[in-house]
């Protein structure tokens, strides 16, 4: 029984339902998932669920195992009194240990059976964590284990509590798509990505884009996906476009205790700033010179509650841009804060025809805002689908008026490419661009073009241009009569 719904898409973003049966809650997602250590709460679950709206946070189910001050207490009280929390709870199992320092001292049944003790209403197996860049072998070698262990996951008795899946297989795609097929086949309920952490430490976008588009080939569309330790709300509307639904933060806390101010386009140091420029409460209240000057705890504590203010706020904003249709505009202006924010977009570009599958066919309104936007997956879908046109006699694509020498007359626009007059009208192409396009937007274009040709043998096609670029009129297909417009135009100003 699936226990996740999507209800609107936008790229492989999606907006969904995730139902929590033993807590009898359902979580929107996307959702951030607030890591809480119970030890150490810089801000109290109380606090995230009443200012901040949280609906499900995440602990460390093998810390509370390993407690001597906090077990009996979870044990005897369960986790939401425990933590003074009424939504859902899901629960680590030490897998993060276990990569930190190469061992621990439980076993997936007892960890399980500990999280179902306590209360958890998500809980997580012990898988391994195979960092990037291992050798294969050992790559292999550990996603086997932990393919082992979600299978010895499926025995547990855990009754409603959901149980993870987490998908491993290092930077491997072939081993990430497998082992998401694999966690797919099994009977367990939300899928984590794990072992990404590095890759966001080092802002290798580019990679954690491949990794996820890899472990999305492998799991059904019902899958709820959650990616381990995302906790930076720059990232966010990337992963989400890729069909990520969870994420959890400790950034939220660790930053404020190093003292650092989180944004949506990177991170300050407080030590730098003169002037916040959020609009939270906290940044509203007090300025960087008043946080400066009090103690550290309360420092601490009203860094984490405007970095968490900022975190929450980008998850709604990326909802909104779901539901508006502009999910993939909102990522690339994210993605040009950073260079290699800027790398993550494109290398999710060139997932395109992954995306397109559930892409809506019809939005508001295609905003052309860069090179990168002829990739984008409408332009993909429309030149599959030049494939549903048979074409005979002479054939006029011209972005300029029809003429009455030829058979049929279409329309040619960059970066779309050829489509029926009669589709003038329709989503993508009132698309909004810019006067001065770049040689990228024809070129793809002319690929367009070039398919429809290639579609239609029996047809003879003539090609009117306003000024292509060499480099775009070199993609057109040598049996392509070719007019330049503007020429005409000059030698004949008044007809």
């Amino acid at each position: 029984m699936s226990h996740f719904e999507v209800r609107h898409y936008d790229a492989a973003g999606r907006l969904g339902e995730l139902t929590v049966p033993r807590r009898g809650v359902t979580v929107e997602t996307p959702a951030l998932l607030p890591v809480v250590n119970p030890h150490v709460q810089t801000v109290s679950p109380a606090t995230l669920e009443s200012e901040f709206g949280a609906e499900i946070l995440i602990t460390n189910s093998y810390v509370l195992h390993g407690s001597d001050d906090l077990r009996e207490p979870a044990l005897e009280q369960g986790l939401h009194d425990l933590l003074e929390f009424s939504g859902a709870i899901m629960t680590d199992s030490g897998s993060f240990q276990l990569a930190e320092y190469g061992d621990i001292t439980v076993t997936t049944e007892e960890i399980l059976q500990f999280q179902h003790d306590i209360g958890s209403d998500i809980g997580t197996p012990v898988d391994i964590p195979t960092p990037p860049d291992v050798e294969r072998e050992q790559a292999e070698e550990e996603l086997a284990t932990t393919q082992e262990r979600l299978e010895l996951a499926e025995t547990v008795d855990v009754g409603e509590m959901l149980v993870t899946a987490p998908v491993q297989g290092s930077t491997y795609p072939d081993l990430r798509e497998a082992a998401a097929e694999h966690a797919d086949g099994t009977s367990l309920d939300v899928f984590p990505l794990g072992a990404v952490v590095p890759l966001m430490n080092e802002y290798r976008y580019a990679d954690l884009v491949d990794v996820v588009a890899a472990c999305k080939r492998g799991l059904g569309e019902n899958r709820p996906v959650h990616l381990f330790g995302a906790g930076h709300p720059m990232m966010f509307a990337l992963a989400v476009a890729l069909g990520c639904d969870l994420f959890d933060s400790a950034a939220y806390a660790l930053y404020a205790r190093d003292g650092r101010y989180l944004t949506v386009r990177g991170t300050e140091h407080l030590d730098d700033m003169e002037y916040f420029p959020c609009h939270c409460p906290v940044c509203a209240e007090y300025t960087p010179e008043a946080l400066r000057g009090m103690t550290d705890r309360e420092t601490e504590e009203l860094l984490a509650r405007h970095n968490l203010h900022v975190t929450y706020g980008e998850i709604r904003t990326i909802k909104q841009a779901i539901r508006d249709g502009d999910l993939l505009e909102l990522v690339e202006s994210r993605a040009r804060a950073h260079p290699d924010m800027l790398d993550g977009y494109r290398t999710l570009l060139d997932h395109a025809d992954q995306l397109e599958e559930t892409d809506p066919v019809s939005k508001d309104t295609f905003f052309y805002l860069s090179t990168e936007s002829a990739r984008r997956p409408e332009v993909v879908r429309h030149h599959r689908r030049l494939d549903r046109f048979d074409l005979s006699g002479d054939v006029f694509v011209t972005e300029g008026s029809r003429s009455d020498e030829f058979d049929e007359n279409w329309r040619i626009a960059a970066p779309f490419g050829p489509y029926p007059r009669e589709l003038s009208e329709t989503y993508p192409f009132t698309a909004e661009v810019p006067e001065n396009l770049e040689p990228q937007a024809y070129e793809a274009a002319a690929d367009g073009l070039a398919r429809l040709v290639e579609l239609n043998p029996d047809a003879a096609f003539t090609l009117g241009h306003d000024r292509w670029p060499a480099s775009a009129l070199d993609r057109v297909p040598d049996r392509v009569d070719v007019r330049n417009l503007a020429e005409r135009r000059d030698e004949n100003p008044s007809g």
